[in-house]
């Protein structure tokens, strides 16, 4: 599906499902939308616009690309990245732009909530003469890079729930639930740092001289990715905290366990060398035909489990 939406010189928007028969220098700048298009609407990036032929190649065939720009002669390249949670799991959509002075084209296999708000801003505002092709990739840009912060806010109560283990969840679900959650984190710093980068190399080009005029706006969409990548970095250390202190306390109720059963088998070794000798058959052991020899074999045996728990209570083992 293609549609545009060009200004004409007198400031009205035109907008329309086709870009057959168009004459683009009637419009003052104009915006084609490419939201998952045929084959034949994807030949108008080469037979109509003229883009480079590697650039169309990265659109159709290498889908969720590292974000990146490239410079040709009248327009820029860019792949930028979506990111959408859907059950526990990040799904990743490349959404590119060819950035030209007078034009912004916007390729999209899946659809897109950030073009569309875009799209419904731009048609509602009185002052379009206020807007430009490259005010136009800030506003998407600005909302793609909005649209992480749930995310990671949503990740971030997901470790609280993790860490105060309201639910007395076993340990096991918990580790589970966890490496889930840092393998989300990771994911997400594959698109966050990539973009960040973006920026930082937009920011400092001597080729985006319209964006370095806007260079206040773009800023402020680098100073959301510094500050999603440090959020990111954070949480990834909780997440490092919290399976240390899980591994460390499944070691430290390990200890506990095994310091049980030793005591437990120290005391009763003595009390079954006990048993062992007067339950040998030999005929000459005077204590088989001792009056007092099970008495004195039990009183022996209880003296010696209440020796060495006294024991093992004043070396600080209870």
């Amino acid at each position: 599906m293609i549609r545009f939406m060009g200004i004409t010189n007198e400031n009205t928007i035109v907008e329309q499902d086709s870009i057959e028969n168009l004459n683009f220098i009637d419009y003052k700048w104009f915006w084609v939308d490419f939201n998952g298009p045929s084959e034949e609407e994807v030949s108008h990036l080469i037979k109509t616009f003229h883009f480079h032929p590697l650039a169309v190649e990265d659109c159709i065939y290498h889908s969720t690309q590292r974000p990146k720009l490239d410079y040709y002669e009248d327009y820029t390249f860019f792949i930028t990245h979506i990111v959408r949670e859907n059950e526990n799991e990040i799904i990743k959509e490349e959404l590119d732009f060819f950035l030209g002075e007078n034009f912004i084209i916007t390729f999209h296999l899946m659809p897109s909530m950030e073009v569309f708000q875009v799209v419904d801003r731009l048609t509602a505002r009185k002052n379009i003469e206020e807007f430009t092709s490259h005010h136009v990739f800030y506003e998407i840009l600005d909302k793609i890079v909005d649209n992480y912060f749930p995310i990671i806010y949503k990740i971030e109560d997901k470790l609280d729930e993790i860490e105060e283990n309201t639910l007395n969840k076993p340990m096991n679900n918990l580790l589970k639930e966890l490496f889930d959650t840092r393998y989300l984190l990771l994911n997400l710093t594959h698109t966050v740092n990539p973009m960040r980068d973006l920026l930082y190399r937009m920011l400092n080009s001597q080729h985006l001289k319209n964006i370095t005029k806007r260079k206040e706006y773009f800023s402020d969409i680098h100073d959301h990715l510094l500050k999603l990548s440090e959020m990111l970095m954070a949480n990834r250390e909780i997440t490092a905290d919290i399976r240390d202190n899980y591994l460390s306390l499944n070691s430290h109720q390990t200890n506990n366990v095994m310091k049980v059963l030793t005591i437990m088998t120290s005391i009763f070794a003595p009390l079954t060398f006990i048993a062992g000798i007067f339950g040998m058959n030999f005929q000459d052991m005077p204590e088989l035909s001792w009056k007092y020899g099970y008495p004195f074999s039990l009183l022996l045996m209880g003296s010696v489990g209440v020796s060495l728990i006294y024991w093992f209570k004043k070396k600080g083992w209870f």
